[in-house]
């Protein structure tokens, strides 16, 4: 059965993932940021689900469950009900948020305590293939873990390493600073935020998969004694190690070269950029300097004259080889040079590589007029 899996985008988020992809193969994951694009992503996944006839499993783990969440889970269930029995998708929600429970209630939807594990709260929707647990003592990370059998029945204990991962994202997630797993925790903590987006970006193939490995070989080192300071020093080594495996064997690679100049050339071969009408490739949420370095080998190659990367916030970098980039940041409200610029989206923010080329498209290259829209349209073949 197909997977999909929609985390938070932080250290437990990405933990939460990580276990889940242990125990089964996960089609997609879905990081979200910032919980205010919690309701166009659930949203855009009823969609797709409802047109999807094979029976799929959700996974929604640390989000928080604000209203629009809840309203989703109830439009899910709507939605099963309204599917033959073979068809009806699973729904699988792991949350640790306190104020989930309060939201779940405003909707008139009751907790039930769990009979082997009092402190985890059950809701019920009426519909066995739906779970919504909420578990205040456990992080997303220990209560995916703890959980597994629901979105993979027969799996067994996880190994040294990953248990390790679980008590040190538990800590420092819930903030308990005295347990002996906090500092490592803490250090986990800040290694994942200095490597989560700067090397294998979301949208590429590799990304979870290089998050997840990394996280496992840090609490490795954590299980085998190594001091946060300890830590810290090694993950370039670490990295190093990860990145070796996977370009080992692709005669394109030189390890003579950084880590990042590395990886840069495999993204520059990748599907991170969508094109425009205009042949202009759009990126979204590339770290700045990995966005220096593809463009620059994307214009090299030939593929394009005119590059642009769209932050979450609505920052815009343009980059060009034909003095076109001022031109096009200009659209946006942007300045700078003729072929670096930058411009600013007029809603503000985007969620998605979707969206952003969606608000990008019509104003960098907008429709040619109408003729049938002009005033005089009605004059055209009139003859006095």
């Amino acid at each position: 059965m197909t997977v999909t899996q929609i985390t938070h985008h932080d250290l437990d988020g990405y933990g939460a993932s990580t276990i889940v992809g242990r125990f089964v193969p996960v089609s997609r994951i879905v990081h979200v940021p910032r919980y205010s694009d919690v309701g166009p992503v659930v949203e855009g996944e009823l969609k797709r689900l409802g047109r999807t006839r094979q029976p799929e499993t959700l996974i929604l783990t640390d989000l928080g469950l604000e209203p629009v969440a809840v309203t989703f889970i109830r439009n899910f269930a709507a939605m099963n009900r309204g599917r033959a029995e073979a068809e009806r998708h699973r729904l699988i929600v792991l949350d640790h948020h306190a104020s989930s429970i309060d939201r779940l209630r405003e909707q008139t939807l009751e907790p039930v305590p769990e009979a082997d594990d009092p402190g985890v709260m059950r809701f019920d929707l009426d519909d066995p293939a739906i779970v919504v647990l909420i578990d205040e003592g456990r992080c997303a990370t220990k209560l995916a873990y703890r959980r597994r059998t629901l979105y993979a029945p027969d799996a067994i204990e996880g190994d040294a390493d990953l248990l390790a991962l679980v008590e040190a994202v538990d800590a420092v997630d819930l903030w308990r600073k005295d347990r002996p797993t906090f500092a490592g925790g803490h250090a986990l903590d800040e290694v994942f935020w200095d490597n989560v987006s700067n090397l294998v970006p979301i949208g590429h193939a590799w990304h979870d998969r290089f998050v997840s490995d990394l996280l496992v070989a840090l609490a490795g080192r954590l299980r085998a004694g190594a001091s946060p300071a300890e830590l810290e020093a090694g993950v370039g080594a670490i990295r190093t190690g990860i990145v070796d495996g996977y370009l080992a064997g692709d005669e394109t690679d030189d390890p003579r070269l950084t880590t990042r100049m590395r990886i840069a050339r495999v993204l520059a071969r990748s599907d991170l950029f969508q094109p425009l009408s205009d042949g202009t490739y759009l990126s979204f949420g590339l770290d700045s300097g990995t966005f220096q370095r593809v463009s620059d080998l994307i214009m090299d190659a030939g593929k394009a004259k005119r590059v642009l990367n769209v932050q979450r916030t609505g920052n815009m970098s343009f980059r060009s080889n034909d003095e076109t980039a001022l031109e096009g940041a200009r659209r946006f409200r942007g300045g700078g040079h003729k072929d670096a610029a930058g411009g600013k989206l007029p809603t503000g923010s985007a969620f998605s590589l979707a969206d952003a080329v969606a608000q990008v498209e019509p104003i960098l290259n907008p429709p040619p007029p109408d003729p049938s829209s002009s005033p005089f349209a009605a004059l055209k073949g009139w003859k006095g």
